[in-house]
């Protein structure tokens, strides 16, 4: 989960506050079929097994941010895969293929002359029946789900209930300063990490997100935030990562992520910390395979693309080799980008 996602969690945990029940639907059916929204080309689609081993993980991580123990969790496999071949034909009757060519990702998949799968048509339908299936008053999502909160509006009404009420939130700009907050782009902030790495990826923002971040990923007043981001970008940058620490990992834990990054940043140390990692038997060592066994990297892909960017020192040395000797690694503290470490044994 990263603060983008939490950016939506957090206005649900206030309608928690406030009294109403939080209905959190897993999409364990849905995920099957693969959200089109926004995509380019036909998405992914993930089997039974794979969205299973998500689950666990991700209410773990909502945790974080809802109060799940009162929130009401469903699982849409509940109410889709039990829908009959006359119930599915039913559904699909609620909406035309001119209507759906609407929604502007597949238009312009359309346009281009791009394929658009008649499964992709059905996800936004089978959103729109969760709202149908929990009845609904108010359903929270990103502004990229509009087009899907509103199905759920329409087929409502199909079905003879009062049509809830789409609210949409901003998308959290990822740090990369572009594109929104993304795992699969590389560019975001886990709800999960350690309060070191939360702080470092803050500050490395650029300064143009200042106040969105400052807006969608605390919990600070408007009032304070104009104050705050009418100073110094560096100052600013410091109290927003004190704040998101903060707020994921305890008062007082921003502080302490401070010193070390002014520690390792500014006194060049490296942290007394560092975790460490038994290397293999093999000689020479495949180095995108060693930094993803060490959990520096996720996959061998993106540890090439570091290496290949420069982003990774082995001893403080810079290494744009994918193939180093396993004498030059055992005892050294191997670096990828500016916060993660290992020390290789």
């Amino acid at each position: 989960v990263t603060l983008g996602w939490a950016v939506v969690l957090r206005k649900l945990r206030q309608f928690q506050e406030l009294g109403h029940t939080a209905v959190l639907i897993v999409g364990d059916f849905t995920a099957q079929v693969g959200d089109p929204s926004g995509k380019s080309e036909t998405r992914k689609r993930l089997t039974a097994e794979e969205v299973k081993g998500y689950v666990d993980s991700l209410l773990e991580q909502f945790d974080r941010v809802l109060d799940v123990s009162l929130a009401e969790v469903r699982y849409n496999s509940e109410w889709l895969a039990a829908l009959d071949m006359a119930d599915v034909l039913e559904l699909t009757a609620q909406v035309t293929v001119a209507q759906m060519l609407e929604r502007e990702d597949f238009a312009n998949r359309f346009d281009a002359g791009k394929p658009i799968s008649v499964m992709e048509f059905m996800y936004p339908l089978l959103q729109g029946y969760d709202s149908v299936a929990v009845q609904a008053d108010v359903e929270l999502g990103g502004t990229d789900q509009l087009w899907n909160l509103m199905m759920g509006r329409v087929l409502q009404g199909r079905y003879g209930q009062d049509s809830q009420v789409a609210m949409t939130l901003p998308l959290l700009v990822g740090t990369d300063g572009t594109q929104k907050m993304s795992q699969s782009l590389g560019n975001y902030v886990g709800v999960t990490d350690e309060p070191g790495d939360m702080f470092g990826k803050t500050m490395s923002i650029p300064d143009s997100l200042l106040e969105q971040w400052f807006r969608l990923a605390t919990m600070l007043d408007d009032g304070e935030i104009d104050t705050i981001v009418s100073g110094h970008p560096n100052e600013a940058k410091r109290r927003l990562g004190r704040e998101v620490v903060d707020l994921y990992h305890g008062s007082g834990s921003g502080a302490e992520a401070e010193e070390s990054f002014n520690a390792l940043f500014q006194r060049k140390e490296v942290p007394e910390d560092v975790p460490s990692h038994v290397l293999g038997t093999d000689d020479p060592v495949f180095l995108p395979a060693a930094l993803a066994a060490a959990g520096l990297v996720q996959s061998n892909g993106e540890g090439r693309r570091l290496i290949a960017q420069g982003a990774v020192r082995v001893a403080g040395e810079q290494t744009t080799d994918l193939e180093v000797t396993r004498a030059s690694l055992v005892g050294q503290v191997v670096q990828v980008g500016k916060h993660r470490f290992v020390r290789f044994e």
